[in-house]
């Protein structure tokens, strides 16, 4: 076989082959059949999409894109939740001076309870906390110098009626002539040196601070009881049963709680923008949403060289005893210079994804806005970015918006 042959014979098998190779790809009929999910996918109906959008419909519209949200509520559903929007509008306020302070007792009605004699303790009547009133006894005491004051009375007490009825009887043979006129002054004389020490004795148990009365029985006393010197609470205690009371240490601390002062130093540069009576806003951890007014009362003429401050001081009303000395508070105390602002209720505003933020209807919609506040003033907060007059804020059911906002957002993934 010739090499033209054999090259003959190759090319032909190579077409062969080519050929079955087409028919083997071919499909056997006119049209492939469709896949069992082309098959499902073309006959499913609307049921499917149509029952997911009822779903959707069952929840307050929330529009979901980058930086805005709102809610959409019919006029009957914002009656229902009591919502109530105002116009935003500037208004004239006066600036204030923040201060760190403390809360201490007012110092014009508190008292350091001690005896004036060193005494024994024999009995213990009141207790830390306890509320006193005006000469109530507070403990019983056994001092020597009390026995011996009560028997210098009762002793005087006696002279004295010897010595009236000595005078009583000189007087009137005096008028009589009986007895001569020296001996009438003699005897007035003993007379009014007896009242003199029986006076002196009296004022001798007073100074001690036992009453009189005590030694009325022409038996001497020792024993005494010291007594509050006004109404107030025992807000200190130091008395032990037994044990030796000095003058010099206080057993008893007593203070009048219902007004307190609030102490806060004053910065220099602030000294021309304050003065006395004042009108002063009082904030403490204890209760945040709670704002105490008082009246600056009096700011120190003299100043601090080291922290260039000067002592100032804010007396506050205290009726339902929730301010306790010590504490640490801030205070706000209204300067003579004013500046507009915008403010809205405390309620109107919110925390919404960490951020601060109030609804504004807008657009036929209740949207999130998020805005900057500043100071405090009694129930309003100052706005400081975010608003402009004009803006229409909801001022009541913010968290009713809020609540839907979250209700919808948990519907949607639900649903999806």
């Amino acid at each position: 076989m010739t090499l033209t042959n054999m090259t003959h014979k190759t090319l032909a098998l190579a077409c062969l082959l080519a050929l079955g190779a087409c028919d083997a790809g071919a499909p056997s009929g006119e049209h492939a059949k469709p896949t069992s999910a082309e098959s499902r996918a073309g006959h499913a109906g609307p049921s499917e999409t149509e029952n997911h959008a009822d779903h959707d419909e069952n929840f307050t519209k929330v529009s979901r894109d980058e930086g805005d949200k709102s809610v959409k509520l019919s006029a009957q559903e914002i009656q229902d939740e009591g919502i109530r929007v105002e116009t935003v509008q500037s208004r004239k306020v006066s600036q204030v001076v923040t201060l760190t302070a403390v809360i201490e007792a007012n110092r014009d009605r508190l008292a350091h309870v001690a005896p004036r004699v060193p005494a024994r303790i024999v009995k213990v009547t009141a207790n830390l906390g306890d509320q006193v009133s005006t000469g109530q006894s507070l403990a019983l005491l056994d001092s020597s110098d009390v026995g011996d004051a009560h028997a210098a009375y009762l002793q005087a007490r006696s002279e004295l009626g010897v010595a009236r009825a000595a005078y009583e009887r000189a007087e009137k043979l005096h008028a009589e002539q009986i007895i001569a006129q020296k001996e009438f002054l003699r005897v007035r004389g003993e007379f009014e040196r007896s009242q003199a020490a029986f006076h002196a004795a009296e004022d001798r148990l007073r100074m001690l601070g036992v009453t009189v009365s005590s030694a009325a029985d022409d038996k001497a006393v020792s024993m005494f009881s010291l007594r509050s010197p006004f109404t107030g609470t025992v807000i200190e205690k130091h008395a032990i049963l037994g044990e030796l009371a000095d003058p010099e240490k206080s057993l008893f601390t007593v203070a009048d709680l219902s007004t307190l002062w609030i102490e806060a130093d004053l910065y220099e540069k602030d000294l021309g923008r304050v003065k006395a009576g004042s009108a002063a806003e009082i904030e403490v951890a204890a209760y945040p949403d709670t704002v105490f007014r008082g009246k600056l009362t009096y700011v120190s003429d003299v100043m601090d060289a080291k922290t260039r401050t000067v002592k100032a001081r804010i007396e506050v009303p205290n009726e339902e005893r929730r301010l306790k000395p010590q504490m640490f508070a801030s205070a706000r105390i209204n300067t003579t210079t004013q500046r507009e602002v915008i403010a809205l209720p405390v309620h109107a505003i919110t925390l919404i994804e960490g951020k601060t933020s109030v609804f504004v209807q807008e657009h036929g919609a209740f949207e999130v806005r998020a805005v900057n506040t500043g100071d405090r003033l009694g129930e309003m907060l100052v706005i400081t970015g975010g608003l402009s007059p004009e803006d229409r804020v909801v001022t009541e059911g913010t968290f009713a918006l809020k609540a839907r906002m979250l209700k919808s957002a948990l519907g949607e993934g639900h649903a999806h």
